[in-house]
């Protein structure tokens, strides 16, 4: 069972946001967290990102994928139009970091993404959102909009009890090195992506 661990109010360059910790244990050093635009209300519909840990391309500006520049983009979002942004921590789709640079490796001998997770064995796409659908309750949202590009995003919120009002899309240009990256993404993997 999910419980908030702590809160606090954090500024960033995009605005103050209101930072929640989620977690069963409250000694987990790596809980979900929930990033509050100051002007949130949650009486109203919710402008929600679920985002998923990405170390490499937040942290260390990897053009492999877009992730960063999603994170970046989405709190400008929020900041200037009120929401959230779920923080998930399921790194490499759900692998983990050694995992993730195992398939990096791959991929540098010409596997493409969902073919370097499955040849070690793991899942194409491991993430799961119905954590997300559950923080979402805690907090007592009732209706969002969903800033997202995934399909499986959306299905997590069916039968939830909680609206979708509508999907607000959050594509980034593709640049030299991850266009194959982000096409396997909308053929595969069914992403709402119009500028690949």
């Amino acid at each position: 069972m999910l419980t908030i661990q702590a809160q606090s109010n954090i500024p960033t360059d995009f605005g103050m946001f209101t930072v929640y910790a989620f977690s069963e244990n409250e000694e987990d050093w790596n809980p979900h967290l929930v990033w509050v635009a100051e002007n949130t209300d949650f009486n109203k519909t919710v402008n929600v990102r679920f985002h998923s840990e990405c170390i490499t391309g937040e942290i260390f500006h990897s053009k492999k994928c877009e992730c960063g520049q999603q994170l970046d983009a989405a709190m400008k979002y929020m900041s200037e139009n009120g929401g959230m942004i779920i923080y998930l921590r399921q790194e490499g789709r759900n692998i983990g970091i050694i995992n993730k640079l195992r398939a990096y490796a791959l991929q540098e001998r010409g596997f493409d993404t969902v073919e370097a997770n499955l040849k070690l064995g793991l899942p194409a796409d491991g993430r799961n959102f119905d954590v997300a659908v559950e923080m979402l309750k805690i907090l007592n949202v009732k209706e969002i909009n969903l800033l997202t590009n995934n399909p499986d995003k959306l299905k997590s919120l069916v039968d939830s009890g909680i609206i979708l009002n509508q999907r607000v899309p959050l594509e980034i240009e593709s640049n030299e090195v991850n266009e194959s990256y982000l096409s396997k993404k909308k053929d595969y993997f069914g992403h709402l992506l119009e500028k690949v």
